[in-house]
């Protein structure tokens, strides 16, 4: 059954923003948007329903504080809250336990910065079940699914958008939020560079028999990043982790094979037995890992947000986080101008918006794209000097905390949101 519309089907739907993507960062927009007294329409090619179920992906994310703090202002994070494993502590280690970890390795802990928890760990689930219940309570956010854009003719006055529905939905300006093979990038003509890494990454939810404490693991492995991330225990006290292996896309088709028995052995080799023995369930996935980036993150009367503008490596959690960042600086411009009496879709509100994210973006997505080129490999000098690496900043608490509160998403130019000020 499609969600509400607040609009008879038959006659064209106006709003301030067209957002085309209804996933964690499209619904997290319009949200925001319309929280702040903007009307937005999100166009959502799937099933509500479906997206809520509990094997929809089996994806988690990390929330650095600064996005959980976008979340709270725009009334997400009470609906997530019951779900979010907050991290204290962060474990990096370069080499497989059979093998013999590097005595070199670096750990952050949430005290050295204040007290805060570094980030949370949300299943995705839990965050769509939070942007779904609250769109559903905002009267300027019509959310139109399941549904797709058809045809979408842009002006030097106004979008207008049709729908599959057969339904006209006409606005100011279109978000492109439908992720990296997005429809409204290519309509744009913006072209994109990337990399393929030649790896997917495997993903479940592992229980083991040791509490987690709240800290979260990361190995590098010669194959990939091999990371276990914190979740809240089970309604029956069950302790959880989730998976996140990358490893060589020739190799993953093997381990997705594998019975459950195997499978957990091969977790063991990887990681040990710190958190006691392991446990999975009946499902896995595995999801293709590149990078991408766009050209320019706007055209006439069209915005890029979240993987439509840029994908990374899941190396360091950071891929939501950075879509989050691009949430509030486009509500905040938006806002702004509406509130100005402005276009919200005039060329300086989004150059503006351009300006404030591409810096960023670039520096962010070149430091990931560096860190998998680093840890990817066994060569013995190269390791050598990660290693060193790793130990040299482990060990000047100045240079720690900075990167600490950098992946905390709480540095830089940041939007009101960010900050913990509502727009």
């Amino acid at each position: 059954m499609p969600a509400k519309t607040n609009s008879p089907s038959d006659q064209p739907l106006s709003c301030d923003v067209l957002v085309v993507g209804g996933g964690l960062v499209g619904l997290s927009l319009a949200t925001a948007l319309a929280s702040a007294g903007v009307s937005a329409a999100v166009v959502d090619r799937e099933q509500p329903e479906t997206q809520k179920a509990a094997p929809f992906d089996g994806r988690s994310s990390a929330i650095a504080l600064g996005s959980q703090r976008v979340f709270d202002q725009v009334g997400l994070w009470k609906g997530m809250e019951w779900a979010a494993q907050p991290i204290l502590h962060i474990e990096i280690t370069d080499g497989q336990i059979d093998h013999g970890a590097s005595p070199l390795s670096m750990s952050y802990d949430h005290k050295e910065v204040g007290g805060d928890p570094m980030g949370w760990i949300v299943e995705n689930r839990a965050i769509r079940l939070s942007t779904h219940a609250r769109a559903a309570e905002l009267e300027g956010l019509f959310h139109l699914a399941p549904d797709s854009v058809a045809t979408l003719d842009r002006n030097e006055d106004s979008v207008t958008a049709r729908l599959e529905s057969g339904k006209v939905v006409r606005a100011k300006l279109v978000v492109g939020a439908d992720g990296r093979n997005s429809f409204v990038r290519k309509q744009a003509g913006i072209r994109v560079t990337g990399r393929d890494y030649q790896q997917d990454g495997i993903v479940t939810t592992v229980m083991h028999s040791r509490p987690h404490n709240g800290v979260a693991f990361e190995h590098f492995l010669p194959s990939g990043p091999f990371a276990l991330l914190p979740l809240p225990d089970a309604e029956d006290g069950t302790h959880r982790s989730s998976l996140v292996w990358s490893e060589k896309r020739a190799l993953v088709s093997h381990y997705m094979a594998m019975s459950k028995e195997d499978f957990v052995q091969e977790l063991h080799r990887r990681f040990g037995h710190s958190l006691g023995d392991f446990s999975i369930g009946d499902l896995r996935w595995n999801y293709p890992l590149s990078s991408l980036h766009a050209d320019r993150y706007t055209d006439q009367r069209l915005a890029l947000v979240g993987d439509s503008a840029h994908g990374m490596h899941p190396i360091a959690g950071q891929g939501l986080n950075l879509g989050l960042r691009d949430v509030a600086a486009l509500a905040e411009v938006i806002v702004d101008a509406k509130r100005a009496g402005q276009d919200v879709g005039a060329p300086h509100v989004l150059e503006g918006y351009a300006r404030w994210r591409r810096f960023d973006n670039v520096v962010l997505l070149s430091a990931m794209d560096g860190l998998v080129k680093l840890f990817s490999n066994d060569i013995p000098p190269v390791r050598i000097a990660r290693d060193l690496g790793l130990a040299t900043v482990n060990r000047i608490p100045p240079l720690k905390k900075f990167f600490m509160k950098h992946a905390m998403g709480i540095v830089g130019d940041l939007p009101r949101l960010m900050k913990g000020e509502a727009l």
